[in-house]
């Protein structure tokens, strides 16, 4: 394969694997090293036996589960009948990025560094595992690791550490950009682009509805879309991936108001390859105007990463903004670019303005480093394929908080999703989602759902409602007001009405003292740890990743341990074998 050969692969469900692996890339380019950069399930996996030196980058989705793009390479990798030495002409690197907040932090990036020891391969370096709850962000992990990284491999790869004397260049763009003057040459559509993936379709808007009093802080949408052809099962997510707003657009060409010949939104470009390690996505490889780009591709809401305070530090003609630009960038200056840019949330169009030299002189080569692609986001499907036919619903907490700036900061998907109006459409994709509810008609279900997080289990109690051979299922619900924020509270009460469940709530503003699932959950003790002994019940936990799961999973082994007469750590334990069968499942975010 060559001594300078590096492949780096990676795992990335929602881009940010994607966008480390990728840093990497053009950090190994100025090194004088060549590879590609692949996700896993992309990479020919009957080629892995001779790479010598790996870099592998994944993250971790819902209960420990693989991202979409390397789910087949994982399943290989676990092929019984692979010898222990398989793999034992690699050196190889780990990098998860997780969020200690989930159970299974970082499970994925740890499973696979076990497996590939197991096939014989040789570890460069620790494995490195970002948390996103750490004040600087995954970046307090990546950076350092990344720079202890490349300075093992000079060890492989002598003339390397030459390289270290000097302060990174400013990278080649990752693909050539230039304007095309045939306005009229037939232009690409992002939107029509993702209609192409699996298991999408554009689906109209029938019903958008505030489901929350006018006067509580919290806007949250009920909103159903028309579905013909699809088909999904409850605990499947729908993902949709928001454009952004018109007033965000006019600002993004405000912002390059001094340009308008060169940046406007008719101006047309065309995206090429530099590198056969870089392709060019599908979406981009037909000639498109930059309105298309600014309204369905780059992500101006963003909150820009270090990396991009670096590229602005290269382009602008202002010392004073050098001066400032390179401090952010700088280890010594990690507490002040959090203070500036991650705890207020500023995003990318506002960092912009602040820099207006480096603004007014960034080129159009490199918008598309500065500027991250517009991922999808994910909502628990809500609906019932047999009873909502042809619908599916979703409930959409939407994002508005305030920080030490002036503007309230906004969700880009939620606000967007909350401004549809019926006969608008969408393009959205369906996905299997991380619960796997019981196919055996005799076993209940426990269902703990504070907020939005009840919306998967609205989906299974309707799925099996009219199926009398299901046992009653029981519903744990959790918010502040029960005549503010108590999402269908109508469907609940008429499901109890006709045995089909149990419903349990904690609101915790109605009383003089605050009252959460939890503790709900502590009250019924007897009850629950009687279905879990001897009805061998299902446990589902989803909602906000802050603090809720740890206490629920708190009160059950406590009540367990009480009424089953053990002690905690047998009760621990108990608890642990039902997370491996599958019979305590979790989704949470933050």
């Amino acid at each position: 394969m060559g001594e300078r050969r590096v492949a780096i692969l990676y795992g990335s469900q929602t881009g940010c694997a994607q966008d480390v692996a990728e840093r990497l890339w053009r950090e190994a380019k100025y090194y004088g090293l060549h590879g590609p950069v692949l996700p896993m399930d992309d990479y020919p996996i009957h080629e892995l036996i001779h790479e010598t030196k790996v870099i592998f980058v994944c993250s971790t989705t819902g209960q420990g589960d693989d991202p979409d793009n390397m789910k087949k390479f994982w399943k290989f990798l676990l092929k019984r009948s692979l010898p222990s030495n398989s793999l034992n002409k690699m050196n190889f690197a780990v990098l998860g990025l997780g969020d200690s907040s989930y159970l299974k932090f970082n499970f994925c990036a740890k499973r696979l560094y076990r497996r590939l020891l197991q096939l014989g391969a040789q570890s460069l370096v620790e494995p490195g595992y970002a948390d996103d709850q750490h004040d600087l962000g995954a970046d307090a992990v990546i950076h350092p690791w990344i720079s202890n990284l490349w300075k093992t491999l000079s060890h492989f790869i002598p003339s390397l550490e030459a390289c270290f004397n000097y302060e990174l260049p400013l990278f080649p763009p990752r693909w050539s950009v230039t304007t095309c003057d045939d306005r009229s040459a037939s232009l690409g559509n992002i939107e029509e682009a993702d209609l192409k993936q699996t298991n999408s379709a554009r689906v109209t808007c029938i019903h958008n509805e505030r489901v929350t009093a006018p006067d509580h802080f919290q806007d949250t949408r009920f909103i159903k879309f028309t579905l013909n052809n699809l088909k999904y099962v409850p605990g499947d997510v729908l993902s949709v991936k928001p454009n952004n707003s018109a007033e965000n657009v006019r600002k993004f060409f405000d912002l390059f108001g001094d340009r308008v010949n060169e940046i406007n939104p008719d101006v047309v470009v065309m995206v090429a390859e530099i590198s056969a390690d870089m392709p060019v996505p599908f979406a981009l490889r037909k000639p498109v105007n930059l309105n298309i780009l600014a309204s369905q591709y780059w992500d101006l809401n963003m909150v820009p990463r270090r990396y991009a305070f670096e590229l602005l530090s290269h382009f602008t003609d202002s010392d004073l903004e050098r001066e400032k630009l390179k401090e952010f960038v700088s280890a010594a200056g990690q507490d002040e670019l959090y203070t500036y840019c991650n705890r207020p949330k500023r995003t990318i169009l506002e960092v912009l303005a602040d820099f207006p030299h480096a603004t007014a002189n960034f080129p159009l080569g490199y918008f598309f480093e500065l500027f991250q692609p517009i991922r999808p986001r994910a909502f628990s499907i809500a609906s019932s394929p047999s009873i909502h036919v042809c619908e599916i619903h979703i409930l959409v907490a939407v994002v508005k908080y305030k920080t030490n700036l002036k503007a309230p900061r906004l969700g880009l998907c939620s606000n967007w999703l909350a401004s549809m109006r019926p006969n608008d459409s969408v393009i959205i994709q369906l996905k299997a989602g991380s619960f796997s509810f019981p196919v055996e008609k005799k076993i209940p279900s426990i269902m703990i759902g504070p907020g939005t997080g009840i919306a998967p289990f609205r989906s299974y109690v309707f799925e099996v409602s009219n199926d009398e051979n299901f046992p009653k299922n029981y519903i744990f619900f959790g918010n502040r007001y029960e005549n503010a924020d108590f999402y269908f509270k109508n469907d609940w009460h008429t499901l109890q009405s006709q045995g089909k469940i149990g419903i349990f709530t904690a609101f915790s503003r109605d009383l003089d003292h605050k009252v959460y699932v939890q503790h709900i959950i502590e009250q019924n003790g007897q009850f629950l740890a009687d279905l879990i002994a001897t009805k061998s019940a299902y446990i589902f936990v989803a909602g906000n990743s802050k603090n809720m799961p740890d206490a629920v999973r708190k009160a059950f082994v406590s009540n367990y341990a009480i009424y089953e007469g053990i002690d905690e750590i047998a009760a621990e334990n108990f608890f642990q074998t039902l997370e491996q069968k599958g019979r305590y499942q979790t989704e949470t975010w933050s």
